[in-house]
């Protein structure tokens, strides 16, 4: 069972996915940073400096300052300013993928591949005829 899991594990397919997790958990870090540092303060500027981070309803009915307010005092909160951070995360993360995606497509596509003749011309009369004809219908020569 061991030697069969060794050759499963060494295989390209199985090392491509586990390097595409690594990738893709590192950009995950860099697009949750580039949301949260990034683009929710220029957001929250052009809202009226509202912070995204506390915006939270307290389920308790108690009035919290802060999102860690709330938590210290261990209060249930409804926290949908996260949910709209990781929202934007989510919807940047779906975009930069799909621009990516498709470019690669553009990269890797395939030329069509030439269709085979099915047609020759006849070396006595130039005619148009069919690739397997022994003899010409038009002119009624013998082909080789």
């Amino acid at each position: 069972m061991l030697k069969e899991f060794k050759e499963f594990a060494i295989r390209g397919n199985v090392m491509d996915l586990a390097i595409g997790v690594i990738i893709g958990g590192a950009f995950g870090k860099i697009i949750s940073s580039l949301v949260a540092d990034i683009f929710m303060p220029l957001i929250s500027l052009l809202l009226g400096k509202v912070d995204f981070a506390n915006m939270f309803i307290s389920l308790t009915g108690v009035k919290y300052a802060t999102l860690e307010e709330a938590k210290t005092a261990g209060a249930a909160t409804l926290n949908y300013g996260l949910f709209l951070i990781a929202l934007l995360d989510f919807v940047i993360i779906a975009i930069v993928l799909f621009l990516l995606v498709r470019s690669i497509n553009k990269l890797s596509k395939k030329p069509e591949p030439v269709a085979e003749p099915t047609t020759k011309e006849c070396p006595y009369c130039l005619s148009t005829i069919a690739l397997k004809a022994v003899r010409c219908p038009n002119c009624t020569s013998e082909l080789k």
